[in-house]
Order: C-alpha cells, then sequence, then structure tokens
C-alpha cells in the first residue's frame, strides 16, 4: 500500500443534485505546491449488462447524448442505488431498457471510469438464459434497441463507433474471454 502523497486543507461544496455532487478541495499536491482540486462525487454505481442469448447475439442500445452532443451506441445500463445489491440494478436496467430478463448473471468486471475527476465506479454483468418482455424507458431516455452478433459489437469497438469507456471494457473483456 502507497502512502497518500495529497493532504487536504480546506473543501467546499460546489454543487449538488439527485446524482452528482461537485466538490472543490484546495490540496497540498505530491511536489508541495497548493493546488486547487475538483471532484465529481456520483450517488449511483454506473452499471452495465451485456446480454447474450445462445446464437452468440447481443443487444445494444443507442441514444443521443446530451453531453457529448452526439448518438452513442451503448450496452444497456444505468445507474444502481448504492443502497441496493449490484445484481438487483443489472436485472432493472436490462429489462426497463431491452425488455429483457435473464435466467443466468456473471458478474464480469469493476472499473473506475474517471479517476482523476470521479470517484465513479462502475459495474458489468453478462446476462444469458434471456426471455422477451416489454421495456420500461425512463422519462429521459429516447432509445433504440438493437440485437445483432456479439462480435459485430466487439468490431464496432475496435472501429472505434462503440466510445462509452463501460461498453468498451466490457465488450472488449468479454471479447477476450471468448477468444474473439
Amino acid at each position: 500500500m502507497e502512502k497518500n502523497p495529497w493532504k487536504k486543507q480546506s473543501g467546499k461544496l460546489i454543487y449538488d443534485n439527485p446524482w452528482i455532487t461537485v466538490e472543490e478541495d484546495m490540496v497540498i499536491n505530491p511536489g508541495g505546491g497548493l493546488s486547487q482540486y475538483g471532484k465529481v462525487l456520483f450517488k449511483a454505481f454506473a452499471i452495465g449488462i451485456i446480454p447474450m442469448d445462445h446464437e452468440g447475439n447481443t443487444w445494444l442500445v443507442g441514444q443521443w447524448r446530451y453531453t457529448l452532443g452526439e448518438y452513442s451506441w451503448e450496452i444497456p445500463m444505468g445507474g444502481g442505488p448504492k443502497s441496493e445489491p449490484k445484481l438487483e440494478s443489472a436485472k432493472r436496467e436490462l429489462k426497463e431498457e431491452t425488455g429483457l430478463s435473464a435466467g443466468k448473471w456473471t458478474e464480469l468486471l469493476t472499473m473506475h471510469t474517471s479517476n482523476s475527476v470521479t470517484d465513479e465506479v462502475g459495474y458489468a454483468f453478462v446476462a444469458e438464459d434471456l426471455t422477451e418482455g416489454e421495456t420500461s424507458f425512463e422519462e429521459t431516455e429516447d432509445l433504440r434497441i438493437w440485437k445483432l452478433p456479439f462480435s459485430e459489437a466487439h468490431q464496432m469497438v475496435l472501429d472505434g463507433e462503440i466510445t462509452d469507456s463501460l461498453s468498451m471494457v466490457a465488450i472488449l473483456k468479454l471479447g477476450r474471454m471468448l477468444r474473439i
């Protein structure tokens, strides 16, 4: 274990909403200088799911990402309250966004999505033994659902067509495990 070289001098709340808190700290940095450091603290986990059917197909969801100002293809994902088990959040998000339910769940990975400015932790699961049903999008979601061979989704990451970090890491890891 390394010793923390950062020394917090003071901190203040800049912004707070139901999803994030933004704080600004004054710190002594590892070089000994006084620095300002902004942090985005998430109130939920990022939860991503790769649904896989017995034929090797998966489902992506497409949506306009306001923060980027562009359209994005991603694995089904959403926020999981920290008070709720991660798997329950994954089951809910898969059902809401794709209408799918799964009989088998495997936790694939844990990642920090952008650890230089945020504490967000992302989890990804593989969902199998799928049953189709009805979606229930949230008010903020205008999603397109696309069923495609997993190998094509993997190639989309390699071609730069999928750029969301949790989607990329999960698809690449599963691709490696499947030897794609």
